[in-house]
């Protein structure tokens, strides 16, 4: 990190990047059969404090599942295949990246798309959880 942005501390910034690595870290090398995590692309800081970090597995883009949108998902994959498109749209636009400053605007940046979900509910059925008791994998 080069300098908070007003209104933040540095320490406090760098306290929650250890906090969020920390988190992927714990999902990521969990003792479970299959994980799939879906993070954005990270920067070398984070990447340096998660144990046992490998590159994503995937990247998928909203527009390669019926949404007319750009924004980069990173897919964490272990014992998953990868996805396949199921509806490459054109009229592609970066709404959420090119949104203003607003109090929501954390939300609508981390909301994840309904398309890429059904992907991983359709192409996946054999790996998902059938009950608490029998879960295994993880999506994050």
């Amino acid at each position: 990190m080069s300098k908070a942005p007003p209104g933040r501390i540095e320490a406090d910034m760098w306290a929650e990047l250890d906090e969020g690595a920390a988190v992927f870290g714990a999902f990521w090398n969990a003792p479970v059969e299959r994980i799939a995590i879906e993070n954005p692309v990270m920067h070398k800081h984070a990447k340096e404090r998660i144990p046992n970090y490998q590159e994503f597995t995937q990247s998928v883009q909203p527009w390669q599942f019926g949404h007319p949108e750009v924004k980069r998902t990173c897919l964490w994959l272990k014992n998953l295949p990868a996805l396949v498109p199921t509806n490459i749209v054109e009229g592609r636009q970066a709404r959420v990246h090119r949104m203003p400053p607003g109090p929501d605007r954390w939300k609508e940046r981390s909301r994840f798309f309904t398309g890429i979900a059904e992907a991983m509910a359709n192409q996946w059925p054999e790996y998902a959880a059938r009950g608490p008791d029998q879960m295994d994998w993880i999506a994050a």
